[in-house]
């Protein structure tokens, strides 16, 4: 299987985001670096008392700022096999909440680089970044897509490790699963190992920050990537379990966030033949009521466009745009906001 070759699990970096003269992002009552390190700390601990025969190494234990550039070089002068790095979350807006676990690599909406952007901005503390980053400006959109035309040997890993991951903030911590996305983060980028970096929730809604800053939240956080870990590593290591596991994984990243327009609902379910002058129809249900699509489209603009032209076919003259995260519906203007648009 591509991607997962490594026969033993010793070392792993647990890497605390942030630090020092960088705060990362600010709630109302606590900053990401703060946070970050504790959950790094417990994590660590976790592994370190129940897996003797794995040694755990840190970027930082203390409230200092490490460049992006030597937390990567700490991982690979230390031959690691597996890097984590524990961050948390922020919008503009207070709505959005839960986790989210990403991999390098292209992104696929504005939402997911708005997030590589915040953590590849911690780049601007340092002295002389320009030169040390060959160029690369955090805050340039063009920048995102050089970072990730290289392809990441570990992705198949990484993809499994994140999932897992996710699984287990769902399925112990009762926490949001966001899902499993694809970024430009330049810390993944220049480590030499499957690596992943953990949202751990969202300092800007309140009940994330609240759940984040108490001493249970952050315990229950650390023993789920610890369980996590755990699980990748025993996949790894043991033969009998590599396939199984993987497969059962589904190391898939999840559907973004996508618009479609809603040209007719019914009691009854109808068959989508039905609808033979539009294209691509897909129902769903609804409070009840079986509700019919068109399209499938990250961008909010083209969706006006389709909107307008199945308005056009006049019997659908009252056609409208809903939005969908994961396949769950969500407002539009929720979409609009988490996506930039």
């Amino acid at each position: 299987m591509e991607g997962v070759s490594q026969q033993k699990v010793r070392k792993v970096v647990i890497d605390a985001g942030h630090g020092g003269k960088d705060p990362g992002a600010v709630g109302k009552y606590s900053k990401e670096k703060d946070i970050a390190l504790s959950i790094a700390l417990k994590t660590g601990n976790y592994i370190q008392k129940n897996l003797p025969d794995v040694e755990v190494i840190y970027t930082r234990k203390t409230d200092v700022f490490v460049e992006l550039h030597n937390r990567a070089r700490i991982a690979n002068d230390n031959e690691a096999d597996l890097f984590i790095s524990i961050h948390c979350n922020a919008n503009n807006s207070s709505k959005p909440y839960g986790t989210e676990t990403y991999v390098m690599g292209l992104h696929k909406s504005q939402a997911n680089l708005e997030v590589a952007k915040l953590e590849n901005a911690a780049i601007l503390k340092e002295e002389d970044y320009s030169d040390m980053y060959d160029g690369f400006d955090p805050s340039r959109d063009e920048d995102y897509i050089t970072l990730t035309l290289f392809q990441n040997a570990h992705l198949e890993s990484s993809l499994i490790l994140a999932s897992t991951v996710q699984d287990q903030f769902r399925e112990r911590a009762g926490l949001k699963d966001r899902g499993v996305w694809q970024a430009g983060f330049w810390v993944l980028y220049k480590t030499a190992m499957p690596g992943i970096l953990v949202e751990t929730g969202f300092l800007s809604n309140a009940n994330d920050e609240k759940y984040l800053r108490s001493d249970d939240g952050q315990s229950y956080i650390a023993s789920a990537i610890y369980r996590a870990f755990k699980e990748y590593k025993l996949m790894i290591e043991d033969p009998g379990n590599r396939a199984t596991m993987a497969i059962d994984q589904q190391p898939i990243v999840k559907d973004e966030i996508v618009f479609r327009v809603q040209f007719a609902s019914s009691s009854k379910e109808k068959s989508l033949n039905k609808f033979k002058e539009i294209d691509d129809v897909r129902v769903y249900r609804h409070n009840g009521t079986y509700k019919y699509t068109s399209g499938n489209l990250t961008s909010f603009s083209e969706a006006i466009k389709l909107q307008n032209k199945i308005r056009g076919l006049k019997k659908y003259s009252d056609a409208f745009i809903v939005a969908f995260e994961n396949e769950e519906r969500i407002d539009v203007d929720e979409a609009r906001e988490l996506t930039g648009q």
